[in-house]
């Protein structure tokens, strides 16, 4: 096994407990303009593109524009509600950065949202590549591929890290190893199991472990 050099990381779910702030948003900005209630599995379902992917499936055509405004307008609102990131994460980027380990993100976020939460975080500094979502579809994997180009690394001197089972088809298709976590009180652990990531991995604490016998 080689040496870690490159953590590549998912946002919601992974580094903050973000995801019923998108459900919440997406209510918020959908529902007037699409005339009815959605259920959090509707949502949840079209995920995999960005914000704009979400709103295309609930929103006439012409209404996009105005739901994707409404959207951000609500996601900045309700940010409150996910004040920080899980506790023990800014430790472990701190301890990747003084080991000089590179740290990007692959997500399925749009930029504007991704930036807006890490800044709110604290932690956008930490993050030397992000690899944001598109309308058009899931593009992880090739996010995933555009970090290992851009930094000339192997797919064996990274890991991907993340909570959805998204994730570890993204990650075994580039060929990165796959680190998936289950801290979040929105994973379907079970779902996680049944494709085998290379490491499935319980709590922030453990997660700090396997990284500093890695690195």
């Amino acid at each position: 096994m080689k040496k870690l050099k490159m953590v590549i990381f998912d946002l919601d779910g992974t580094l903050a407990n973000t995801l019923p702030l998108c459900i919440k948003a997406f209510k918020e900005s959908i529902e007037p303009l699409a005339n009815r209630k959605l259920s959090d599995a509707e949502i949840i379902a079209t995920f995999g593109p960005s914000e704009e992917g979400t709103i295309r499936a609930f929103v006439a055509d012409d209404h996009h524009a105005n739901a994707l405004i409404e959207y951000y307008n609500s996601y900045t609102k309700l940010h409150d509600m996910v004040p920080t990131c899980f506790e023990g994460v800014p430790d472990v980027l701190s301890f990747l950065e003084q080991n000089g380990v590179l740290i990007t993100m692959v997500t399925g976020k749009g930029q504007k949202s991704a930036l807006l939460s890490l800044e709110k975080f604290g932690i956008l500094h930490c993050f030397r590549h992000i690899e944001t979502g598109n309308s058009e579809g899931p593009s992880k994997e090739k996010g995933i591929v555009n970090i290992l180009k851009k930094f000339g690394l192997d797919p064996d001197e990274a890991v991907y890290v993340g909570d959805a089972p998204s994730d570890i088809t993204a990650a075994r298709k580039s060929n990165v190893p796959m680190v998936a976590v289950t801290w979040a009180p929105t994973t379907d652990k079970q779902a996680l199991e049944e494709l085998k990531p290379d490491q499935l991995i319980e709590t922030v604490s453990d997660f700090f472990t396997y990284l500093k016998n890695r690195v």
